[in-house]
């Protein structure tokens, strides 16, 4: 019966319009949190393709200094713990960069040969080339750093100068002994993303070491890349009992815990505003289900008379409010599936004339969503249709 009242139309054109547009609201509402949470999705997945590419899948770090000792015995330890594919030793440290009369402040990150195993950013090279063994003073540095210094690949006319304070105490007598430099030249220069682009260059550890004055087993870090189904936990535990001091392994994630609060954060709060609107739209319900209840007043008191009971009267309302809630938010989704979809295909809006908008289409938003407007809809056709078994 709750079927055939949603389906039939009314005498009163009204009561019908009220209707149609109780229907439009949730059709709509629907659609747009959807198309919202699978755009929010794509995006995040889009800014953290960034730090995949550039991050490892571990990273042992020093907690009481910054530095670590990792022999050859003890790396081949580390290779030797199962779900470790490949390891890399790094060094990495803050850095004053001069090139003629420009300064810039930079990361200077030194790595093994092995880097490139673990990391992706050799791949994001788009002018000149990756380090080489050979390469001991040559560099590769971020789009961002090479603009702001006006430094080219293999430029003859002047060094790129790293520039660190010594350690020591006391007073400083002759600013030129405070401070070490090293010369190098850039070999080439890679993208990723503005942060990166703007802060890090790549070197041979020699550089680094002469520049930082390192041993051969001090390390600022070890990256490693673990095989798809390892067990990160085990791996974690056997890598602290393996270093003598104190060492913390942080994996990805952790190493972009502030990106991932951000991103969550946003996709909750855009989430919150949508369910707003779904709210003011489930009014609209509310009013409709209210109006056909008025509508239907003669026919409840003859399901009165043959033997209806006020909560069999105030179930049939609800289940007709509930109706057009489904129906509505399942149209919603179809609607937005396909507009996803055709961006994903044909790339309809575009962030820049060669970067389509990224979406993701997630089972998860699907279910968010009809969960949403369909737990919002049954409190809406409660609230309305509470009151019809009073009009027996």
């Amino acid at each position: 019966m709750a079927r055939r009242y949603f389906l039939s139309k009314s005498k009163n054109n009204a009561i019908n319009i009220i209707s149609y547009l109780s229907l439009i609201g949730i059709f709509g509402t629907s659609m747009a949190l959807f198309v919202v949470l699978s755009a929010f999705g794509g995006l995040k997945d889009f800014s953290l393709s960034f730090a995949n590419k550039y991050d490892p899948d571990l990273k042992v770090l020093p907690l009481e200094s910054k530095r670590i000792n990792i022999s050859d015995s003890l790396y081949q330890q580390i290779l030797n713990i199962e779900g470790i594919t490949q390891a890399s030793k790094v060094i990495e440290e803050k850095t004053l960069l001069s090139y003629k009369e420009k300064d810039a402040v930079a990361v200077l990150k030194a790595v093994d040969a092995n880097f490139d195993l673990v990391n992706g950013v050799a791949q994001s090279v788009f002018a000149g080339e990756w380090l080489a063994e050979d390469s001991a003073y040559q560099v590769v540095i971020g789009n961002g750093l090479s603009r702001q210094l006006s430094v080219g690949i293999r430029d003859q006319s002047g060094f790129l100068n790293f520039i660190v304070p010594k350690p020591g105490k006391g007073q400083i007598t002759n600013p030129e002994q405070a401070f070490r430099k090293v010369p190098g030249v850039v070999r080439g220069v890679f993208g990723i993303s503005e942060e990166y682009n703007n802060t890090y260059i790549f070197s041979q550890l020699q550089l680094t070491r002469e520049l930082l004055d390192f041993e051969d087993d001090e390390f600022s870090a070890i990256e490693l890349a673990i095989s798809p189904n390892a067990d990160i936990e085990t791996i974690k535990n056997k890598l602290q009992n393996l270093f003598a001091a104190k060492v913390e392994v942080k994996t990805r994630l952790q190493l972009n815990d502030e990106l991932y609060k951000m991103l969550n954060t946003e996709n909750l709060m855009v989430y919150l505003i949508c369910t707003l609107v779904v709210i003011i739209a489930l009014f609209n319900l509310i009013g409709a289900v209210i109006m056909a209840i008025i509508d239907k007043k003669e026919n409840i008191k003859t399901l009165a008379h043959i033997g209806a009971t006020p909560q069999d009267i105030n179930r049939l309302f609800f289940f007709q409010g509930l109706l057009s809630t489904i129906v509505g938010s399942v149209m919603g989704i179809i609607f937005g599936l396909g507009i996803v979809w055709l961006q994903l295909e044909f790339e309809l809006v575009n962030i820049t004339p060669s970067l389509a908008y990224p979406v993701k289409i997630s089972f998860l938003n699907l279910i968010i969503v009809l969960g949403t407007t369909i737990s919002l809809g049954i409190i809406a056709s409660k609230i309305a249709s509470s009151r019809a078994g009073k009009l027996i």
